[in-house]
């Protein structure tokens, strides 16, 4: 059986993802955390096998709560929590060691299938890849202009805006985008980038 720290700093998502993260098989208990510090005093007393951190939070927030955590008990299990908008974030925390990330509108389905992965071993999360690139042993080999728009993502441009940086057009970038896609074997713009972080293509 395996026990799961939930950080987050909004109380009634906190509750929530407790109450959600109590029902999936295996898990036979929830702790809770409304902040980096707090996550970071627990891991050390309670040892839990999966901590479900927030990338955005006061204080050091997900991101460096989770680098913290990981320079020092480099095999904890950590899932981020994210909305659409922290692409930056959550790929910077998977660089950091992070096994990848859920989303906060994912179901509930969704959830407790990531977590019986991460937490079985079978998957570093529904998200991102175990492995550089699905095994590959070199960095995939991307042009300049998928160099640029990865470089756009990774700082949360949206395409229209990468096009206007670097004077293309939005279906432009969208070709570009799909391209490196398939070259670092992402499912999407997060996970681009949390493969990039992982190459060193962006930092």
């Amino acid at each position: 059986m395996a026990t799961v720290c939930v950080c987050d700093d909004s109380p009634l998502a906190r509750e929530s993802l407790r109450r959600v993260v109590a029902t999936v098989p295996g898990v036979d208990r929830v702790s809770a955390a409304a902040s980096g510090e707090e996550m970071l005093a627990r891991y050390s007393v309670e040892r839990p096998d999966l901590v479900l951190a927030d990338v955005r939070m006061p204080g050091i927030g997900g991101v460096e709560a989770t680098r913290r955590l990981l320079a020092v008990h480099p095999n904890a299990a950590v899932l981020m929590l994210t909305m659409a908008e922290d692409t930056d974030g959550v790929a910077r925390a998977v660089a950091h060691g992070a096994r990848g990330y859920v989303r906060k509108d994912a179901s509930r389905e969704e959830l407790s299938a990531t977590l019986v992965q991460v937490l079985n071993g079978r998957s570093r999360s529904a998200s991102v890849p175990a492995r550089r690139g699905d095994g590959q042993t070199e960095p995939p080999s991307l042009s300049e202009r998928e160099l640029q728009v990865l470089s756009g993502m990774s700082r949360g441009r949206s395409n229209a805006e990468i096009g206007r940086e670097l004077y293309l057009s939005e279906d432009t970038v969208k070709t570009h985008a799909r391209r490196l896609f398939r070259k670092l074997g992402a499912a999407d713009r997060a996970h681009a980038v949390a493969v990039g972080f992982r190459w060193g293509l962006v930092r």
